[in-house]
């Protein structure tokens, strides 16, 4: 019987769906066929028999598979307890593991225990049977009626039905073999999907690269007409758990060994600011190899597709996600089409290796950006905000994307002069144009000018001029709202960038535009003239505060040179200045040879191209410049805080990844949904059941932070090279300021899609953070700590969902977004969720529901999280599924309860707790779920102390 026990609970185990999909059903224009048919069923029992003859058994049936051919146990499973019943009917239906499919000779053991508690942990054997699924298939309307046998083989101990489920469209069919009357009922239709959910892994295109290892529960519920709907769970791993983290550490790796490359490029600097760039340089070395050595970790991981909650304070696994899993709920109902609910679960996004004695990233950065101030007085650097640091790496970021693209938009320029083309060169021409403007107003900014006079004072030998004139130029600029326009305690007179000399320089700036502007290269500065924008560090014992607007405005000038030639090339004769009228065009391109309109054109884009690269150059300076003096004033601590923030995106980023890309597979067909997604983007609203005391705030202030770096991402659809799996993996591209999501499909499905996804439009996501905490340590906090770190978040959070709904309300039509049951309007629902963030109430849990029902019905991904995904967690996602199945399915009230405890005794959630720590128990006691809402709190015998 010790053995019996171990295994009870198991309600149901994986399922390899093999032909779940009716005839013709597609998934993203996909046609899939079936293999084998699908075998699930229900089971019921009738005149059982107790040991006892004054009481009525506590039923539940213990469900073995056994191998045919090696006539050994394959597995085991079993349904939920129906207490006080000699006629149980079960709710828990039973399906079959992936890699023990059914077949004619599969033979299947009931065996009916009397459970004497509800921990299990004690059972009375009341009588077994046994039947092939040949049996089932060939009963008539797939029923069978069992005689149960006693252990002596000799008694009769009742009967066992068992009747054979379907899942999938229903229209007309008799599904009286799952009730005793016949069910007319027609279920509301409640998010439409035309993907399938639950598909063979192999023939999906769309499951296969990203989810794997599902895990299936089936169940049948009553609904209020005393009808019978069918539910689904399946909850599956995510392979991007792994693959984006590896993807951004080795983007951080990239992008940090980048900025040391650009601090050695610097040049000469004075002693102070070279020992300064050395220690930062070091700083970023030791990231470097800590990435390095953890990617390394990585790479030896096989085969794994999740990080149990158990290994959450792991240093090789920190940039993980905790215990990140989809799951699914798929409704069905008599004559109508099937109806899907997704979540994401993941542990909150938190570095929970570093500790959070200190608090967390909310706390800690807001204490480092206080503290800056003075260390930047220590180290003799300028104060540069976040906003400034921001924008020097934007400027950097843009100018790294526009110099190749300028230079290889010149050299197309060329390519149409060579053939001679007018379209060619008209369209060519436009886009360089475009891309050169942008360019130049990157570099039209106050602070490049700035930094350059910084960096200018930073050089060895510098001369000031006299503190009467800095303090003048000093208040000129403050009176401005620009950062200082040097640094002087730096010292060392300007002796030129490596490699050049004064006279080198000027040379060459000369000769890097058009004619008419090459004596602007030597023009006296006048020292009271407006700052301008543009980048050239001259090198002269003092600084000429125009020298850089001369600079950057002779690529403009450059440009107007070009323009200026293929417009003469298109009139005619590029020495005639009168315009030649329009119909001698084509004699006038016949007249020249083959090479001539490139040759006239290639000095000027020539000098084009070298005044872009020299200016593009200064300004990488001038921006490293500050990125150098922000990083010397945050050694203390900025650099740890750093990797922190890299730590808790990643599992942020790995779960909205996973979310958007199960969204994405569902709604392929949806037109509604792929225009919001194109016009719009998509809310991703995530759940936290975080208390507000101890360690959790700290973990609550690191999530905060992670999701709201999540602004940062875009996604992208592209078309995948070829089918293979491998080819199907979201791709991750960029820098911390900027993260594109690359997203790839088979062709045939990317075709599909609207023009404005396949042309790379950039598809926003707008995540949103509600935070309710619902345990003892909540109870502690609400009367006896601070609570408003929680109501901060509520409060802010719901005025950017607010301002969400008013864009996708001036965007896109109502009629794109989901049809549901309930007929209140999402103006209601909204009023409704912002009086109860401002309404001071203990373990207000409407909250969260009315956020997670807004969140459906605009359209969103869901996602709920606490300490590891694994407890409180599980209670959310039931409860909120049960909550579906009551609202727009109908659920018997009567069903509720049971409904509720059984998918927390038997479903995927108690699966998902074995998974994690081996063991099938929520990890409560009493105490604590005394202090629990009382919907949160899972049946008895399902909790215990365990480690967690």
């Amino acid at each position: 019987m010790e053995d019996c026990a171990q295994h009870l609970g198991h309600c149901m185990v994986d399922m390899r769906e093999l032909s779940a999909t009716p005839e013709g059903l597609t998934a993203a224009g996909a046609v899939l066929t079936s293999k084998l048919p699908q075998v699930e069923f229900s089971l019921a029992c009738t005149d059982l028999v107790a040991p006892g003859r004054d009481r009525k058994p506590n039923a539940l049936v213990q469900v073995a598979v056994i191998d045919p051919h090696k006539q050994q146990l394959v597995s085991q499973l079993c349904t939920e307890i129906v207490e006080a019943n000699k006629d149980p009917l079960f709710l828990t239906g039973v399906t079959f593991p992936s890699e023990y499919p059914a077949s004619p000779e599969t033979l299947v053991k009931l065996s009916v225990y009397d459970s004497k508690d509800k921990s299990q942990e004690s059972s009375c054997f009341l009588g077994s049977a046994t039947f092939s699924i040949s049996d089932l298939l060939r009963a008539k309307d797939e029923h069978l009626t069992l005689s149960l046998r006693s252990a002596d083989g000799v008694c009769a101990a009742g009967t066992v039905v068992v009747s054979r489920l379907t899942m999938g469209e229903m229209e007309e069919v008799d599904v009286d073999h799952i009730a005793a009357d016949k069910p007319s009922h027609k279920c509301p239709l409640v998010c439409e999907s035309a993907s399938h959910p639950c598909l063979d892994r192999e023939n999906n295109p769309l499951s296969g690269p990203v989810f794997k290892n599902p895990v299936c529960k089936v169940y049948r519920f009553q609904t209020v007409d005393n009808k019978w709907m069918l539910v689904r769970e399946q909850m599956e791993e995510c392979t991007l758990s792994f693959s984006i983290p590896k993807q951004l550490l080795s983007l951080y790796i990239q992008e940090d060994m980048s900025r040391v490359q650009d601090l050695r490029e610097l040049g000469e600097l004075s002693p102070h600011w070279d020992n300064l760039r050395k220690e930062v340089m070091t700083r970023y070395g030791g990231i470097i190899s800590s990435y390095q050595e953890t990617l390394a970790e990585l790479d030896k991981i096989t085969g794994r597709s999740f990080k149990p909650s158990c290994c959450k304070a792991q240093k090789s696994l920190e940039f993980i996600p905790i215990n990140l899993h989809t799951q699914r709920m798929r409704v069905t109902c008599p004559r109508k089409t099937d109806a899907f609910y997704d979540i994401v679960t993941v542990g909150a996004p938190a570095a929970h290796f570093q500790g959070f004695k200190g608090g967390g990233l909310q706390r800690l950065l807001s204490r480092y950006e206080a503290e800056k101030k003075s260390f930047s007085t220590a180290y003799q650097c300028i104060y540069y905000s976040p906003e400034h640091t921001a924008k020097a790496q934007e400027v950097l970021s843009t100018m790294s994307l526009l110099q190749p693209l300028i230079a290889s938009l010149a050299d197309q320029l060329l390519q149409a002069a060579q053939e001679r083309s007018s379209p060619g060169l008209r369209d060519t021409l436009k886009s360089l144009c475009d891309k050169t403007e942008q360019f130049v107003h990157t570099l039209k900014d106050e602070m490049v000018k700035s930094a350059l006079l910084a960096l200018h004072t930073a050089r060895p030998g510098y001369v000031s001029k006299s503190q009467k004139q800095t303090a003048v130029a000093g208040e000129q600029q403050q009176q401005q709202g620009h950062s200082p326009g040097g640094c002087e305690q730096s010292q060392g007179p300007a002796q030129g960038l490596p490699g050049h000399s004064p006279t080198a320089v000027a040379a060459t700036d000369g000769t890097a535009v058009c004619n008419n502007v090459g004596s602007s290269q030597t023009t006296p500065r006048s020292e009271g003239a407006q700052l301008k924008h543009q980048d050239s560090i001259p090198h002269h014992n003092e600084y000429d505060e125009e020298e850089w607007d001369r600079v950057w405005a002779s690529v403009a000038k450059c440009l107007n040179c070009v323009i200026a030639m293929v417009d003469k090339l298109q009139e005619g004769d590029p020495g005639k200045q009168e315009p030649v009228p329009e119909q001698q065009l084509a004699d006038v391109i016949t007249s020249h040879n083959p090479g001539d309109w490139r040759e006239h054109l290639r000095p000027l884009v020539t000098k084009l191209k070298e005044c872009v690269m020299e200016v593009g150059e200064k300004a990488k300076r001038a921006m490293t410049f500050i990125l150098l003096q922000e990083a010397a004033c945050s050694i203390p601590q900025g650099f740890p805080l750093q990797q922190r923030r890299d730590v808790v995106f990643s599992q942020a980023l790995a779960a909205l990844a996973c979310g958007f890309v199960m969204k994405l597979y569902a709604g392929m067909q949806d037109k509604g949904f792929l225009k919001q997604l194109h016009l719009v983007g998509l809310v991703a609203q995530f759940e936290s059941l975080l208390s507000t005391y101890s360690e959790e705030v700290g973990m609550l202030e690191d999530m905060e932070v992670g999701i709201s770096d999540l602004h940062r991402v875009v996604f992208q659809i592209t078309e995948a090279k070829t089918d293979e799996f491998g080819d199907l993996q979201p791709l991750v591209c960029g820098r911390r300021d900027h993260f594109t999501v690359e997203v790839p499909l088979p062709r045939l499905v990317f075709q599909s899609l609207p023009e404005e996804i396949k042309e790379g439009k950039p598809l926003r996501v707008f995540p949103v953070l509600f935070n309710v905490g619902i345990n003892e340590q909540q109870t502690i906090a609400e009367r006896f700590g601070d609570i408003s770190l929680q109501e901060r978040i509520n409060q802010k959070n719901f005025e950017m969902l607010e301002a969400y709904y008013k864009l996708l309300s001036e965007k896109v039509p109502t009629e794109c977004l989901p049809c549901f049951q309930s007929q209140t309007d999402i103006k209601e629902l909204l009023e409704t969720l912002g009086q109860n963030v401002v309404t001071k109430k203990r373990k207000n849990v409407e909250i969260l529901w009315t956020a997670g029902t807004i969140c459906r019905r605009l359209n969103g991904i869901r996602f709920t999280s606490c300490k590891s995904a694994k407890d409180r967690t599980s209670m959310s996602v039931t409860l909120e599924q049960c909550a579906l199945l009551r609202d727009e399915h109908q659920l018997s009230k009567d069903f509720f309860i049971r409904a509720l405890d059984c998918m927390r005794r038997e479903g995927c959630r108690i699966e998902n707790v074995q998974k994690n720590i081996r063991c099938r128990k929520y990890a409560f006691n009493m105490l604590q779920l005394m202090a629990f809402p009382k919907c949160y709190r899972p049946p008895e015998g399902t909790y215990g102390k365990v480690d967690s």
